[in-house]
């Protein structure tokens, strides 16, 4: 497919496609979880209905949250970053609409085929061959518009967002295919150990070669933008890069560290989860100190205003995972709410605070008018944050008591009733974060559609 000629005023129908996308599924994706959360405080309010088991609706809430609300939302904002930092359109809107297009087709065939039961089993790695083909499909679109809007680039400078959106997209069509085993349709999985091994070398991945690039590339041009600084260091942007690339890749096997895996991939994999310090303090020293002293500026732009708070949950949930890594703590934390605490911190915290900045922040100057409504923005900042930090106390210490006396030989359903009122406040806390989305999507439609009274005059 050819690019279009160049214009003087960008249409930005790629962004603003991925804009709404983002705002949709975010609903849908925090109302599975809201039920899934339900579900465990009331086990039969859905019984009998097979398509809305938590075995269904689990996969669904996950699958819907990473690829239907936090990746099409820093997506978004790639697609307006690399024009602006490469100084030139986009290779392809039509391109880019058919990736819009075919990413909303997939998303609908990821809950159909879920809540009808087809699924490969295994976590992350749910989705039937069909859909499968589906994400690596608009990976593979992403990768060619991308690719040649920089192949088309005026500027000679790859500033690091570029490096990171390039990464994201390129590395995920490699991981997703190998994890998701697509050479076998009919299984989509190998055998035993290998396949226990290389699902979770995709499952991790899947955050960190996705989510963290996306996310940092988002960041590294917002905050700066946004404080009129800039950037503190590029030698330590690149520094973060490629220990990112280096490390992260290693550590999946963390997750196995209780199984008859080699015991050099477990220390490997522990080693790189410690060693992941590196990057991400690399990230975040760069990015505070680029925004020293500039509060005020982040405070005034509700899109860096997420964007920072994104930054400070990537500390503590890297720090947390590093830990998660050590053997001695993982016997405790493993197999509990624990670590659903930690993803929760890790996907809506980090990348979804930042795929909401990242969107509240292009969506003026794509659209050329104010955000509807920045009260609604800022509601929906404090309940997210609410919501995140809610999740984070509650689910960490469901974890520890399930882990302490799991860890002392006590039965799993003699446990279930000193939790459950913890399992009544995740489903409350779950409400908060819906509704949010609601004022979420509400705003983002408001802000593509309403013409401000200011423009007549």
């Amino acid at each position: 497919m050819s690019a279009e000629p160049n214009s003087m005023t960008p249409n930005y129908y790629t962004a603003k496609g991925f804009c709404f996308t983002s705002a949709f599924w975010m609903i849908l994706a925090t109302f599975a979880g809201l039920l899934g959360a339900t579900e465990l405080m009331a086990p039969d309010l859905t019984e009998n209905i097979g398509w809305l088991v938590f075995g269904r609706i689990r996969p669904i809430h996950i699958n819907l949250v990473l690829f239907g609300f936090v990746t099409p939302g820093l997506l978004a904002a790639a697609c307006y970053i690399l024009p602006k930092l490469l100084k030139t359109e986009l290779f392809s809107e039509k391109l880019g609409v058919v990736t819009v297009v075919l990413w909303n087709i997939t998303l609908v065939a990821i809950v159909v085929t879920l809540a009808a039961g087809y699924t490969q089993g295994r976590e992350y790695a749910e989705m039937i061959w069909p859909v499968d083909m589906g994400v690596v499909a608009v990976f593979c679109l992403l990768i060619v518009n991308f690719v040649m809007t920089v192949k088309r680039r005026t500027e000679p400078i790859l500033y690091v967002s570029v490096w990171y959106v390039l990464a994201a997209v390129i590395l995920t069509a490699c991981t997703f295919s190998l994890g998701n085993i697509i050479w076998r349709p009919d299984t989509g999985s190998l055998k035993g150990i290998p396949d226990a091994i290389i699902l979770w070398f995709y499952g991790h991945n899947v955050f960190g070669l996705l989510l963290t690039p996306l996310s940092a590339a988002v960041t590294y041009y917002v905050l700066p933008r946004a404080c009129k600084t800039p950037l503190y260091s590029h030698t330590l942007s690149l520094l973060g890069f490629w220990s990112l690339i280096v490390v992260y890749t290693h550590i999946g096997t963390h997750h196995l560290l209780q199984v008859p895996v080699p015991t050099w991939l477990k220390v490997i994999a522990i080693v790189d989860s410690v060693a992941m310090v590196i990057p991400v303090m690399a990230f975040l020293i760069n990015i505070w100190y680029t925004v020293q002293g500039k509060l005020g500026e982040i405070h005034a732009d509700v899109g860096a205003k997420f964007v920072f708070t994104g930054t400070i949950m990537y500390f503590f949930v890297s720090i947390q995972g590093s830990m998660m890594s050590l053997p001695q703590v993982q016997r405790v934390t493993h197999f509990n709410n624990w670590v659903v605490g930690h993803a929760h911190i890790g996907v809506l915290g980090f990348a979804g605070m930042i795929a909401l900045g990242g969107l509240y922040y292009i969506l003026p100057k794509i659209t050329g008018k104010p955000l509807f409504s920045r009260l609604l923005a800022d509601f929906q900042y404090w309940m997210i944050l609410i919501g995140v930090v809610g999740f984070t106390v509650v689910l960490t210490i469901v974890g520890l008591i399930q882990g302490n006396a799991w860890l002392n030989g006590e039965a799993v359903y003699r446990i279930l009733p000193s939790i459950h009122i913890y399992y009544v406040a995740r489903a409350s806390i779950g409400l908060i974060v819906f509704t949010s989305a609601l004022i979420g999507v509400y705003n983002v439609i408001r802000t593509l559609t309403y013409q401000p009274k200011e423009s007549a005059t």
